[in-house]
């Protein structure tokens, strides 16, 4: 009996699995197209993972390199994870930086970018736990979100398009000034700079550096150098905590990385330089500018032209070929050469009277569109105060308040009567090359605030419109991630430090300036160039533009404009500091 079942045993081995057959006739193909699908399949996967790999920018990227640089230690310990499998987000894991996760996203990511390249290459030397990096993370988040609180009782509206063109105005007119002093024959200073700082000083740029005395630009670093700690000291003085506050290392080490490695070597030491502004200015202009100069194929050319004599012969606006074969015999040809233009000029004629009438009530409609939404647009007064017009007439709020909701309207400039017009035909030289056009502008102007509707003052009609607009178009909080973001890319590419930008030659410097130029002519119609340059001739635009550019050469008289910025921007933040000093304010919070 046992030998009967080993024998069954055996054929039962020997026997094939009844689910045997239809798993190889899955697996195993039996035509020539399934590899190359599977394999076609597989390559289309792998360009597909390392597409996600080599994309450093997306949010998942973003996320996989916080974790590793700033929550490697959490996810070693188990922490950083969820159930085992799920990776915790990066809200669960870090402190928030402001009250939108994706903005937060995107900042941790430029200070993972800051920690690995600056923090860790030293401190992972010394010891290999993480206390110091959550300490300092723990810091920039609480000022972060204090940042954040002081910029909502910030008026961007304010400083975006009246303040900053206010200080790049008085920059023009400077620079022009002194240009045009320093080269007079009958000036006593030849050197523009010494007249520029003489007429708009400020203390970190003094004394003027002057070559035949090499100790002024000994002493013109160290003024600077001063001034940086100074700005850097207030800021902290009012956003640090108390207990970080009147830690004395822990304040000199976020001074010195501030001040030295931020204010000193990025915005003093680069972002002031001529060429480096102009490549700034030519990609925006190129972003900008929408009809590129591309190369189109003659074929195309010649297809859309017979499409448009297509569509004119059908219209009947142009004789068809068949009436020009039959009607050439009959015709003379001084007859046919007479009456071709008087057909073709009334046809243009005709068709530019259509465009005309277009335009025309295109811009009416705009108009009635605009003067019929603006009542319920929002007053501006919910940009800069909690009380607005109509809600105080609505709930009947006592007279104190609409009168502080008055004074408050009553403080906000009109946004046509900002400084971001001024500057803007500072910039073209607009009262010199058409003075015309600045007196009609200027009547435009009166009109709009002084006519009948004032529907240019301040909560009017058009201001509310055009408050509106930079609300949405400009100020919308949907374009910080996206702006952090290509920020994050272009000073950290592949989220580490780019390679050193060498400082460009004097030839190079030209063709930056040459090329930022055609990228500013390019956003211009040939016929408002020509008009406006008074020239057809390509090579005297380009050195017109390139004149205009010249106010931003000197990386000295740059560092006034935008010192003068960055004061403002923390004074704006930090209004405390105008009306106290770093030691008072010290004193105040450490007791």
């Amino acid at each position: 009996m046992t030998e009967s079942m080993q024998q069954g045993l055996d054929t039962s081995r020997l026997q094939p699995r009844t689910h045997q057959p239809s798993t190889s006739t899955s697996s195993v193909p039996t035509g020539n197209t399934a590899p190359n699908q599977t394999r076609a399949s597989g390559d289309k996967r792998a360009v597909e993972s390392q597409k996600q790999e080599t994309d450093t920018t997306s949010d998942k990227a973003t996320a996989a390199f916080i974790r590793r640089t700033l929550c490697s230690h959490d996810v070693l310990l188990g922490n950083g994870e969820k159930g085992g499998t799920t990776p915790r987000s990066i809200d669960e894991l870090l402190p928030p930086l402001t009250s939108s996760n994706e903005v937060d996203l995107q900042l941790y990511g430029i200070i993972s970018v800051i920690i690995k390249e600056f923090v860790q290459t030293w401190y992972s030397k010394i010891t290999p736990d993480h206390v110091f990096v959550n300490e300092v993370i723990q810091v920039i988040a609480h000022c972060t979100r204090a940042l954040e609180q002081r910029l909502r009782n910030v008026d961007l509206e304010g400083l975006l398009l009246d303040e900053f063109p206010g200080l790049l105005e008085e920059h023009l007119i400077t620079f022009r000034l002194a240009k045009q002093q320093a080269s007079s024959p009958q000036s006593l200073v030849s050197d523009p700079r010494l007249i520029y700082h003489t007429l708009y000083p400020h203390p970190a740029l003094s004394p003027v550096p002057i070559a035949a005395v090499p100790s002024t630009y000994v002493e013109q670093r160290e003024s600077e150098s001063a001034w940086r700690q100074l700005i850097i000291q207030g800021v902290l003085a009012v956003l640090l905590p108390t207990d970080d506050l009147k830690n004395g290392c822990l304040r000199s080490l976020v001074a010195e990385i501030f001040a030295e490695m931020i204010l000193g070597n990025g915005i003093s030491g680069k972002a002031c330089e001529g060429w480096l502004l102009w490549e700034a200015i030519g990609r925006i202009a190129d972003i900008l500018q929408t009809d590129h100069v591309q190369e189109e194929d003659p074929s195309s050319d010649d297809g859309a032209a017979d499409m448009e004599l297509s569509r004119l012969e059908r219209f009947g606006l142009l004789p068809s070929q068949v009436e020009e074969e039959s009607g050439s015999t009959s015709l003379p040809v001084a007859d046919k050469s007479r009456h071709e233009p008087t057909s073709m000029s009334a046809s243009s004629l005709f068709w530019m009277v259509i465009q005309y009438a277009f335009l025309a009530y295109t811009a009416l409609r705009a108009v009635v569109l605009t003067i019929a939404t603006a009542s319920s647009l929002p007053s501006r007064s919910l940009a800069g105060g909690p009380i607005p017009i109509e809600e105080s007439r609505q709930s009947h709020l006592p007279e104190v308040e609409s009168q502080a909701s008055t004074r408050l309207l009553a403080v906000k400039r009109p946004i046509v009567s900002m400084k971001l017009w001024s500057c803007a035909a500072q910039v073209v030289e607009l009262d010199i090359r058409m003075p015309w056009l600045t007196g009609f502008i200027s009547m435009l102007h009166c009109g709009a605030l002084f006519g009948p509707g004032r529907v240019g003052d301040t909560d009017g009609v058009l201001d509310r419109f055009l408050s509106h607009i930079i609300h949405t178009r400009i100020l919308n909080p949907a374009l910080l991630p996206v702006v952090l973001r290509t920020v994050r890319a272009t000073l950290f590419p592949n989220n580490g430090m780019g390679p050193p930008r060498q400082i460009p030659t004097e030839d190079e410097t030209k063709e930056i300036k040459r090329r930022c130029a055609a990228s500013l002519l390019g956003l211009l119609p040939p016929k408002v160039a020509i008009a406006f340059l008074a020239s057809d001739n390509k090579v005297t635009q380009h050195q017109q533009v390139e004149e205009i550019l010249e106010c931003l050469e000197d990386a000295y008289l740059n560092k006034h404009l935008i010192f003068q910025i960055l004061e403002l921007i923390v004074l704006r933040l930090a209004p405390e500091l105008e009306h106290q000093g770093i030691r008072d304010l010290m004193e105040e919070r450490t007791g």
